[in-house]
């Protein structure tokens, strides 16, 4: 059905960000968006006024937003039916009601949910308001309801789900269909290209957008450590909302090394194609560095993270790390024994994961569906 205001077809998304969440799932659905509104769709987001919330990035890209109001200041007692309940906020049922209410009867052609919170309750309570439901997770521990589920995961089956899913759906699992904006795979083959003569001038340091933890600075450290030019250049990428931002800012101006500290980012395939070597979680952009083919020391930061990192670090693509451990010394001695034959073997790795057409691909199975 069409939004009889435009005359367009109209998405929905329910997807969060928060200090706790991250912002990787909102990123992902605003790829997703942009590429359905070149096919002439339109866009809602309903997303909660969490703390770290990224509303306001969601109406720059000129998306239209429904908010959530802020989840109490005491932390429920939620359920225990999904791992994750707590990073909603409130009861699903709380959620559910409130989504209906922001929908007011709007039916969409497409409801997509991005978010480990919720599950077949939540998706069968708003089915009425949509023609078709997708589900984006990466985890295969709870069950849906849905007509498709998109898991980006490397190594993923369908079968993964055969458990989770009671419905005729579409399963798209693997990097295939890893959601990345146009501009990566655009600077793909320039990227490769600056692989086949590699070294170590310039290291991008992304540990998440909001690096709730403050690895950052645990890197930063282990950085000083090593046996590296003095002419290496650092960038660092911390979201706006990054509690450690101003920290991260002024540890930056004591390094022996020239280092700069960026937030709110617009431009990250052009930073990742100018770099020799990425340090950075195992989180979404992971898919953007292996697209690019940037050799990555990968640092695993939270628990949804350890399958995806091992599979990174058996394909030979990243060198991985656990900040839970005492990492600094094997850092250390990573960084310092790093050669370029090394470093060529890792880009290799990482282009064969990911060729960043993942959201055309995406579009395309919703086409079948019947975006139109």
């Amino acid at each position: 059905m069409m939004d009889r205001a435009s005359n367009r077809p109209l998405i929905v998304f329910r997807t969060d960000a928060s200090l706790e969440i991250g912002t990787g799932h909102v990123m992902r659905c605003l790829t997703l968006a942009d590429g359905l509104r070149e096919r002439g769709a339109r866009a809602l987001f309903i997303t909660r006024e969490h703390r770290g919330h990224l509303v306001g990035q969601i109406v720059d890209r000129g998306h239209e937003v429904g908010v959530l109001p802020p989840p109490p200041d005491l932390r429920l007692t939620l359920d225990e039916e999904t791992t994750h309940a707590a990073w909603l906020g409130v009861d699903w049922s709380e959620d559910a009601r409130q989504t209906l209410n922001l929908l007011a009867g709007k039916r969409a052609n497409w409801l997509v949910v991005d978010h480990y919170a919720l599950d077949r309750r939540w998706e069968q309570t708003l089915r009425p308001t949509c023609e078709q439901l997708m589900v984006m997770d990466d985890l295969a521990d709870r069950p849906h309801d849905c007509d498709v589920l998109l898991d980006p995961s490397l190594g993923r089956a369908a079968a993964d789900y055969s458990n989770h899913i009671f419905t005729d759906a579409d399963v798209l699992t693997g990097p295939d269909y890893a959601l990345l904006r146009p501009e990566f795979a655009d600077l793909r083959a320039e990227s490769l290209k600056r692989r086949e003569q590699p070294s170590l001038k310039h290291l991008l340091v992304t540990m998440g957008g909001v690096d709730r933890t403050n690895a950052t600075a645990s890197v930063l450290d282990a950085i000083d450590a090593c046996s590296l030019p003095d002419n290496v250049k650092i960038t660092v990428v911390l979201g706006p909302h990054a509690p450690w931002l101003a920290d991260i800012e002024k540890r930056s101006e004591s390094m022996r090394f020239r280092v700069s500290v960026r937030s709110a980012v617009i431009d990250m395939a052009s930073l990742m194609t100018a770099s020799d070597l990425a340090i950075g979680a195992a989180g979404s952009t992971s898919w953007e560095r292996f697209c690019l083919g940037v050799p990555t020391l990968q640092f695993v930061l939270a628990e949804n993270q350890i399958e995806c990192a091992r599979a990174f670090a058996e394909r030979g693509a990243v060198i991985g790390f656990d900040l839970t451990q005492d990492f600094k010394t094997k850092f250390v001695s990573s960084v310092n024994e790093l050669d370029a034959a090394r470093l060529r073997s890792m880009a290799q790795s990482a282009a064969e994961i990911c060729d960043g057409h993942g959201v055309q691909r995406v579009l395309e199975a919703m086409l079948v569906f019947g975006v139109r």
